[in-house]
């Protein structure tokens, strides 16, 4: 059996983080992974596409 396993992708997302979240940010986030039907990591990437506008460069 080959090493690799799971789907071929070429967006690969090997950064792993760890969030503490408080009691209003977890609603929010569970709030829209229902509305959207996503996965928390998915809603989580999202946000922080939504960030980049507001970088300064």
């Amino acid at each position: 059996m080959s090493p690799r396993t799971g789907r071929p992708t070429d967006n690969k997302k090997g950064k792993p983080i760890h969030v503490r979240l408080d009691e209003k940010s977890d609603k929010i986030l569970e709030k829209y992974v229902q509305q959207e039907k996503v996965s928390r990591a998915e809603a989580i990437r999202r946000g922080i596409m939504k960030l980049e506008t507001e970088l300064k460069e």
